[in-house]
């Protein structure tokens, strides 16, 4: 396996235990350490290298729990939503080969469980295939309205297979979806494998003589290299003079792809300074180090001085890295909503068929700052609205950034947001997501 480094949403961890003797103990660590099955070597793993180690039970017996993934979740320290295992396969599935198996969209429940509204398409899938976009909205599945099939759904009389089908090559299954002007469309998706392309949309306008680069970035993986030059290129032969990135779905990824993104934002005023420094646990202390922007596979870069940053509670990890890393050096102008408070990452640990994803270092900036365990809040803060397709007027992430540019504020909308939010304590956080993953992807 490729030695690299994270910084990514995983799977939730709720319910955790962590910390004192709850967890079935019966062995001494010494001896867990000696044994060489995968339950023992993962925990092993976790005492010498896991960022919170302090709050690991202080022994247990591997054999207790059914799965290295279940081990895991019952040992993890309470703050830990992050740490997660993944098969060999998975892991090369999901951030090398970049694929997944289904009809290529992502949803959002809609107007009172009567729809799935979708939040975005990959361009491999036999839904964008078929036309289906951002902002529409599915009511039917073979023949089924939306509202039957989720109240039978919660209701637990089904599960997603039978809305969806097997997960099998040649699976199809017909939806009806409204557009946003409430025309009416149908077609048979077919099921496949589907490459995930991380570059969802890159366009450009030009506004008061500017030329504005708009780009949706949906993960930090290895084909992400490929795609950020791509779009960079683009918008250098375009002229583009400001730059809004869409991170609002973004919930992490390699860090290396994040100095890429960052490096190619600002080159000219982040040369040969601190991207970011690592900081690990007091038994791994000689592994702590500095990082130095970098374009890595990039070739492109805009040398801006300021860049928008669109967020929301599923901007997580690498994404929150851009922002931090950035703030030093250039104006980062942040809308939206508060990220996910993710400032710690993982060095992925091969045990037998599985990766170990457990968190184990901290991230800061050059200025030493990286305490965002409450997530990074908007300057401009605006509630995240699907009423269309990627780059629409009506986007309020979007419209809020073009406002911004013309103005050099943000809009009263927004200025009341903050306002209000200031009165009041911070909401509780949404749940994180994964980062191939908005809420239900087929």
């Amino acid at each position: 396996m490729r030695a690299i480094i994270l910084l990514l949403t995983g799977c939730l961890l709720s319910g955790c235990g962590g910390g004192g003797n709850s967890a079935g103990n019966t062995a001494a660590p010494v001896n867990i350490c000696q044994r060489n099955d995968i339950n023992a070597q993962v925990f092993c793993a976790l005492q010498q290298d896991y960022l919170w180690y302090r709050d690991l039970p202080t022994s247990i017996n591997p054999d207790n729990y059914a799965s290295p993934s279940a081990l895991l979740q019952a040992v993890a320290a309470p703050q830990d939503r992050y740490s997660f295992v993944l098969t060999a396969q998975e892991y090369q599935d999901r951030f090398i080969n970049a694929t997944f198996f289904g009809f290529g969209f992502s949803s959002v429940r809609a107007d009172n469980n009567s729809a799935l509204q979708i939040a975005f398409v990959y361009d491999d899938g036999s839904a964008a295939q078929n036309g289906l976009r951002r902002g529409d909205k599915i009511t039917e599945i073979e023949g089924v309205r939306v509202s039957q099939w989720l109240s039978q759904l919660d209701a637990g009389t089904i599960n997603s297979e039978d809305i969806y089908g097997p997960n099998e090559s040649g699976v199809i299954r017909n939806f009806v979806w409204l557009k946003p002007d409430g025309s009416q469309l149908s077609a048979d998706f077919i099921k496949s494998d589907v490459t995930t392309n991380t570059v969802l949309h890159r366009s450009v306008i030009e506004q008061d003589d500017k030329r504005i680069g708009y780009l949706v970035f949906n993960s930090f993986i290895e084909l992400s290299e490929s795609e950020l030059q791509q779009a960079f290129a683009y918008f250098a032969i375009q002229g583009v003079e400001e730059l809004v990135l869409d991170l609002r779905y973004n919930g992490g990824g390699l860090i290396r792809v994040a100095n890429q993104l960052s490096t190619q934002i600002a080159q000219r005023n982040v040369q040969g300074q601190v991207f970011v420094k690592y900081r690990y646990n007091d038994k791994n202390t000689a592994k702590n180090n500095t990082t130095l922007f970098s374009l890595g596979a990039g070739s492109t870069s805009l040398n801006l001085d300021r860049v928008f940053i669109l967020t929301t509670a599923s901007s997580c990890s690498s994404s929150e890295l851009v922002i931090n890393a950035l703030s030093p050096f250039i104006d980062v102008v942040q809308i939206g909503g508060t990220t996910c408070g993710k400032p710690v990452g993982q060095q992925p640990d091969q045990i037998g068929n599985y990766v170990l994803f457990a968190i184990n270092f901290q991230t800061v900036n050059a200025l030493d700052q990286g305490d965002y365990f409450d997530g990074l809040v908007p300057e401009c803060q605006v509630p995240e609205q699907i009423n269309g397709d990627w780059g629409i007027a009506g986007d309020p992430l979007y419209a809020e950034a073009l406002q911004y540019i013309r103005s050099g504020n943000c809009s009263n909308v927004a200025a009341s947001a903050i306002s209000a939010a200031s009165l009041r304590s911070l909401p509780a956080k949404m749940p994180v997501l994964a980062p191939w993953r908005v809420n239900d992807e087929h």
